[in-house]
């Protein structure tokens, strides 16, 4: 298999990763950090910017997904490429989230 296939799928499970904790802040009803902000991944957006947000990164991960899905079910390589990705950015994003939701308020 191409190795363009499996970049496909870690990105994949990058923007899926990335897609929950904005989904769930959004539904409930709690303002989260977006690129969207001010400043960008520091500010907080409104709740239904959140939720827009997350959808987003689902549709892209899901596309992602559905392009580059050889056969099915999906080969195991792939889907551990998934997971790492997903994996990854879910590392990134509590260390990330970490500081900003401990660090002083932006005025």
């Amino acid at each position: 298999m191409a190795l363009y296939v499996y970049v496909a799928w870690f990105f994949a499970g990058a923007f899926l990763a990335n897609a929950i904790p904005h989904i769930v802040q959004g539904i409930c009803g709690n303002r989260f950090q977006t690129p969207f902000a001010s400043p960008p991944g520091v500010g907080e957006s409104s709740a239904a910017v959140n939720v827009i947000w997350g959808f987003i990164n689902f549709a892209i991960g899901g596309a992602l997904l559905y392009i580059f899905l050889p056969q099915l079910p999906p080969p195991w390589p792939l889907c551990v490429a998934a997971l790492i990705g997903a994996f990854v950015m879910a590392l990134w994003l509590a260390r990330h989230f970490g500081r900003v939701r401990n660090s002083p308020p932006h005025p």
